[in-house]
């Protein structure tokens, strides 16, 4: 499982015209399955986004979770963050999970933030042509991968 974290002061998901998702201060996930995710995977995952310490405390520092600063987090599913790029210029995703993998991972991280910190997480729409508008705090913008978690 892969995932793009931004602290974000405000994001949204647009799909059809349709905002989906919306959130003010707090944490813009991008999030990508791949076939071999378990969910011990999509706990470690969970358990690390609502843990980081990227929020500034009074001293400017990052040192408050969103947990800590009572945040939110929109959620958008991204099979393109399992994009190869080695031969030629067309990336190829083949390690992105099929939607029939994916979605149930990606429903159940939903159901897992939204309990670690008793609010509902917002969502984009699985498989859809979504618009997303964010404005970066910082800019803060954090990589983790479930299968090299000594690197992050």
């Amino acid at each position: 499982m892969r995932a793009v974290i931004q602290r974000v002061t405000q994001a949204s998901c647009t799909v059809d015209g349709n905002i989906t998702g919306a959130i003010e201060q707090g944490l813009l996930v991008l999030i990508g399955v791949e076939d071999e995710d378990t969910h011990e995977d999509m706990e470690w995952m969970g358990n690390k986004l609502v843990n980081l310490r990227i929020f500034s405390d009074e001293q400017g520092l990052m040192n408050k979770s969103i947990q800590d600063i009572e945040g939110n987090i929109l959620l958008i599913s991204q099979f393109t963050l399992f994009a190869q790029t080695k031969k030629g210029n067309r990336p190829s995703f083949i390690r992105a999970a099929r939607p029939e993998k994916a979605k149930p991972m990606y429903d159940e991280m939903a159901k897992f933030l939204s309990s670690l910190l008793n609010k509902e997480v917002q969502l984009g729409i699985f498989g859809a042509d979504m618009k997303i508008d964010l404005r970066n705090d910082g800019p803060v913008t954090i990589m983790m991968n479930t299968k090299d978690k000594d690197n992050f």
